[in-house]
């Protein structure tokens, strides 16, 4: 049941953002009395899954679910009409457009993703407002949870001030930053420091199982006691361990280090149970372990009603939503433009985490969440936009390129160059998609 959640979000997602996308096309080729001879939702290699005819245009759903399109009369596209583009240019056809039309129609794909885009963060701004743990909230620090920024010089119990010099605010934050950053601003038994992060810090962080950097630091919380466990009749699920061998425990990451010093003992401590402090004794075995299940990740209002973190929220309405909508779609897109450039740079290592359709179907949940499938969504229509305006031929930068040229110059490429251009370009989009999803069976394979 899961997988079919997961899958009727996808399709939904994939399906709404190609049909936005190519109304972007559509609507100004429609404007400036241009022929579109077909309107497709994904591909319809060979045959089709539906399509209908209504006036000039076929409409239809294709059955290869790797993008969709519009075919518009005398357009060097992914087609390759060379037999139309072989007769006299037609007043209806994109060739004998101004070139400023033609660039309107071009940018129209793009332009209506950046707006989706933003319209879902003022909606959801609208609709649910935020919530969030201030960063200044983790008064005793992060939980370091990957090995990699341990190794980078960062540990449990620094206090994240900034990086890049840019004063992290929000702690759902700070593991993207982290990841994208170079130097981190910590504060460490009250001396401030600056870590200066491996320029193969994303490579690193991208071979470990665990892709997160940083999380909350949280109670040890009993998940379950294993049958063959020396403490299965002391501890029971849900129990909060508040302290070990008469000293203090507080967080999760510190149990593993006093379990060490205490191995084959048997000790006293206290657990927290239905709100009532319960002393126990618990046994060490030889290895420093209790026979238990890793720690609950609490949900973050449990943790507010503990009294160990205070979650903000705050509530819009409707012109309040419009700027903080536009504030977090402008962060959004700078976001991902750190992201492509970092993919760009080899050093960096973050070509490895590019990912295809796979990667995409993971990220949604498996159980129906509006406020996530939007959230998604938006991220999607962002990424969406930018990668079609990359000077790519075949992509909507790549046709832009060249009536920018045309614009500047007066001097139209001629068909002949153009198509060979569209070619290199297809090309260039195989390999690119056969990489990412190339990654996607090499991380499935070697999981």
């Amino acid at each position: 049941m899961e997988i079919l959640i997961k899958l009727s979000q996808f399709l939904l997602s994939l399906s709404l953002l190609i049909i936005l996308h190519e109304l972007g096309h559509f609507i100004p080729a429609k404007l400036f009395k241009t022929r579109v001879e077909k309107f497709y939702l994904f591909f319809d290699i060979k045959f089709s899954l539906l399509k209908k005819q209504i006036g000039e245009t076929v409409y239809g759903i294709g059955w290869l679910p790797l993008g969709g399109y519009v075919k518009i009369s005398g357009m060097i596209d992914e087609s390759m009409d060379t037999e139309q583009m072989a007769l006299p240019p037609q007043p209806w056809e994109f060739r004998s457009k101004p070139a400023w039309q033609r660039l309107i129609i071009m940018l129209g794909g793009v332009t209506v993703n950046f707006i989706l885009a933003f319209i879902i963060y003022i909606g959801m701004a609208y609709a649910y407002g935020d919530m969030y743990i201030k960063n200044s909230e983790a008064k005793d620090g992060i939980w370091v949870t990957n090995p990699v920024l341990e190794k980078a010089g960062i540990h449990t119990g620094d206090k994240i001030i900034a990086v890049d010099g840019r004063k992290i605010e929000h702690f759902h934050d700070l593991s993207e930053a982290i990841i994208m950053g170079k130097n981190v601003e910590v504060e460490r038994n009250g001396s401030m420091q600056t870590v200066a992060l491996p320029d193969n810090f994303i490579a690193n962080v991208l071979d470990q199982d665990k892709k997160s950097t940083v999380e909350l630091r949280i109670p040890f919380v009993i998940s379950d006691v294993s049958g063959t466990s020396a403490n299965k009749e002391a501890l029971k699920s849900k129990d909060i361990v508040t302290s070990l061998n008469n000293q203090p425990l507080h967080y999760a990451d510190e149990m593993e280090s006093r379990l060490n010093a205490l191995k084959g003992q048997t000790v006293p401590a206290t657990v927290k149970r239905d709100g009532k402090e319960v002393a126990i004794s618990l046994k060490v075995s030889d290895s420093g372990k209790l026979g238990i299940q890793y720690p609950n990740r609490l949900p973050v209002d449990n943790l507010e009603k503990l009294g160990i973190y205070k979650i903000s929220r705050e509530e819009y309405g409707f012109f309040e939503s419009i700027p903080v909508g536009l504030e977090r779609g402008a962060d959004q897109l700078a976001k991902y433009g750190r992201q492509l450039k970092a993919i760009f740079s080899p050093k960096t290592g973050a070509y490895k985490g590019v990912g295809g359709f796979k990667a995409i179907f993971d990220i949604f949940p498996e159980s129906w969440s509006w406020e996530m499938f939007w959230s998604i969504t938006a991220l999607l229509s962002i990424m969406l936009g930018v990668m079609n305006l990359l000077p790519i031929p075949a992509l909507d930068g790549g046709h832009v390129m060249f009536l920018l040229y045309e614009m500047i110059s007066g001097r139209k490429p001629s068909d002949k160059f153009l198509e060979r251009a569209q070619m290199v370009g297809i090309f260039l989009l195989l390999a690119l998609l056969l990489f990412a999803n190339g990654n996607d069976i090499y991380k499935w394979i070697t999981k």
